[in-house]
């Protein structure tokens, strides 16, 4: 009976919060590469939309220094291109590519440009500001760079807003918070 029940309450709870965790989606990157984020189990996560001509862009330096410093360590930055904010993203997928790595020397994983927010939304930022899906939160996104820190169990732990530096104290203690 107790068996029963357990597996009632998972089927309950999948079905009613929808993807289990941040593992069920398989993206691309930016070379159009499937990207099955099932491989990132244990690590902690860092997800946040870029834009090439927004106020925050300079944070791609933060962002790399972030990843650098951490991907050692069980953490990994991904970013997700968008053009949702004022055309800050119109990029093709190779000038936002040679822009990370010309002018920020990014090394994290990029994945392909996506719509985080409205009728076009991608299923993994449908998932990630929608409390019935995630089962955590629902965070609409605010404006580029909006980031994620994703926990080893595949859930939201923390959302940190756009004008948060990627190195800041609060982002740098859940990283280092074993």
């Amino acid at each position: 009976m107790k068996t029963l029940t357990f597996i009632l309450t998972v089927f309950i709870m999948t079905n009613l919060y929808g993807q289990e965790s941040i593992y069920d989606f398989s993206i691309k990157t930016i070379d159009g590469v499937p990207y099955d984020l099932s491989q990132l189990k244990g690590k902690k996560i860092m997800m946040v939309n870029v834009a090439s001509k927004c106020g925050f862009t300079p944070q791609y330096e933060k962002l790399e220094m972030l990843y650098e410093r951490y991907k050692d360590k069980n953490f990994v930055v991904i970013g997700f291109p968008a053009n949702n904010f004022l055309n800050q993203e119109p990029g093709t997928a190779e000038e936002i590519k040679n822009f990370c790595t010309t002018k920020y020397n990014v090394s994290f994983p990029i994945m392909e440009k996506i719509s985080v927010k409205g009728k076009d939304i991608h299923p993994l930022y449908q998932w990630l500001t929608d409390k019935t899906k995630n089962g955590v939160s629902n965070e609409p996104i605010k404006w580029n760079f909006q980031k994620f820190l994703i926990d080893e169990n595949g859930q939201i732990a923390l959302v940190i807003p756009p004008n948060e530096s990627p190195m800041s104290e609060k982002i740098i203690q859940w990283i280092e918070n074993k």
